[in-house]
């Protein structure tokens, strides 16, 4: 079976199915949604400032809320001071994360000012920061990094031959550069050179979207488990879907009442957990949930003009209502 399982460090991530680490989404809400969907078997938070936590900025440790359910479960932390950074491993260790992750993919400019992506181009400065961050933790140590901050600037293999030797246990592989952000192609032979570079695990992300992609992805690289982030926000089932074709060879779509389900579910879990900020959330995710669904658009306008999340809810269970109740509109394709 394809991506059964990952070892990193004392660490079994099972399957080697990942959810990338994203800003703005992948809080504990939206994690342990992505759980009980089923499938996943590594989630990670959003990235956390390791200034804000030596502050203890409110909304640094925030992030770092999590439950039982959400094991395992890596802290993803970005900064450029190699004493802070380890002291915020440090902290998350003793928080009682299973793995620390170190990111040096975040294409923002106010990010690479102070690592992320940024910290491709010092390297001098890398080594020190990988050294420190090693030396304070047992739990292993793993790095989410881009192929260079620019064509002329691709360092990925060299990155990731750095970071073996400086005892990282894992590395993620997001094969666009800083300058391309999230636009063109991403560059699957870099995943295959890094993998052939070093003897530590190679996870590969960028451009898988269904499950097919994710084959492809093995095939060409040889990579030892696959991350996805933006196409499990526009489908939460991705996870499900991977373990379903790796077993049988075919996977399910979604129907309108699994959409139903699944917008449905995720705003209860936002009010119930009284997240702060639910009404943007649930707009935010609005936008993301209801491509597949017929007229798709026009729910989307419905939740967008609520105020409170009370109408949030009666709108989307009166739209499927409706939609359900409508001849030859429900189970059509979207044209949204």
């Amino acid at each position: 079976m394809v991506f059964k399982e990952l070892y990193i460090g004392d660490t079994v991530i099972r399957p080697g199915h990942i959810l990338a680490p994203m800003a703005g989404i992948t809080d504990t809400v939206f994690r342990r949604f992505i759980k009980r969907l089923g499938g996943c078997g590594l989630i990670m938070t959003e990235f956390v400032s390791s200034e804000g936590m030596i502050r203890r900025n409110f909304h640094s440790h925030r992030y770092l809320d999590y439950t039982e359910e959400e094991r395992p479960i890596s802290a993803q932390i970005f900064g450029a001071d190699p004493d802070h950074l380890a002291e915020a491993a440090r902290r998350i260790e003793d928080l009682g994360f299973d793995l620390v992750d170190l990111n040096l993919g975040c294409p923002a400019k106010k990010v690479t000012k102070c690592g992320g992506s940024g910290l491709l181009r010092d390297l001098p400065l890398l080594e020190r920061i990988l050294r420190a961050v090693r030396a304070a933790v047992k739990i292993p140590f793993t790095i989410k990094l881009r192929s260079g901050w620019s064509d002329q600037e691709i360092v990925a293999v060299e990155v990731a031959r750095l970071a073996e030797d400086c005892g990282v246990d894992a590395l993620a592989v997001h094969p666009r550069t800083r300058e391309q952000g999230y636009s063109g192609r991403a560059r699957w032979e870099i995943i295959q050179q890094v993998k052939q570079a070093v003897r530590i695990p190679v996870i590969g992300n960028g451009d898988v979207f269904k499950p097919e992609d994710a084959l492809a992805l093995r095939v060409q690289t040889g990579c030892d488990a696959v991350m996805i982030g933006r196409a499990a926000a526009l489908n939460p089932w991705i996870f499900r879907q991977l373990s379903g074709f790796f077993a049988t060879g075919t996977y399910r779509e979604p129907d309108d009442a699994d959409r139903y389900e699944l917008i449905r579910t995720y705003y209860d879990l936002l009010v119930a957990e009284e997240t702060p900020g639910a009404i943007g959330k649930m707009k935010q995710f609005a936008s993301w949930f209801t491509h597949g669904v017929p007229n798709g658009s026009e729910l989307r306008r419905q939740v967008h003009s609520a105020r409170e999340t009370h109408e949030v809810l009666e709108r989307v269970d009166a739209f499927f209502a409706s939609l359900a109740a409508t001849p030859g509109l429900a189970g059509a394709a979207a044209a949204s």
